[in-house]
């Protein structure tokens, strides 16, 4: 078949942002892409955290202010994305690791891999959800 022939693929150059709609990720980058999320969300609430930390340790009435804190739907839920955002960022930062010694390189294995970090790091979170609004 000659050049002129073939039919033209569509290139992805500089891709804007209106057309990120019609953009379809591999499974390996929705992975890394959420990865990177999970990552900056644990960022931006350290000092948060650290500072709940820091005020539950000082008494323990203010311990127990915090407890109660905590029942509230909303800081569960709060904490539930937190807990997703390790988990999530723990087992891909596993990923990346094998990956770094040269494993699992190729598109398949790459696949496979980012298959295994949903279906590792989902189930946990739901598990943590579960524990955390009182079902066990």
């Amino acid at each position: 078949m000659s050049e002129a022939a073939k039919p033209q693929r569509p290139q992805f150059r500089n891709i804007h942002i209106t057309q990120l709609a019609g953009y379809r990720l591999p499974l390996a980058g929705v992975v890394s892409f959420l990865h990177r999320i999970s990552g900056l969300l644990m960022f931006l609430m350290l000092p948060f955290i650290l500072y709940l930390l820091d005020n539950s340790l000082l008494s323990e009435i203010s311990f127990e202010y915090f407890r109660g804190f905590t029942t509230h739907w909303f800081v569960k839920l709060i904490i539930l994305g937190l807990s997703w955002a390790y988990l999530h960022h723990f087992c891909a930062g596993i990923r990346h690791l094998i990956m770094d010694n040269h494993i699992g390189l190729d598109k398949v294995s790459a696949r496979k891999s980012a298959a295994s970090v949903l279906i590792v790091s989902l189930p946990l979170a739901v598990l943590v959800a579960l524990k955390l609004f009182g079902v066990f």
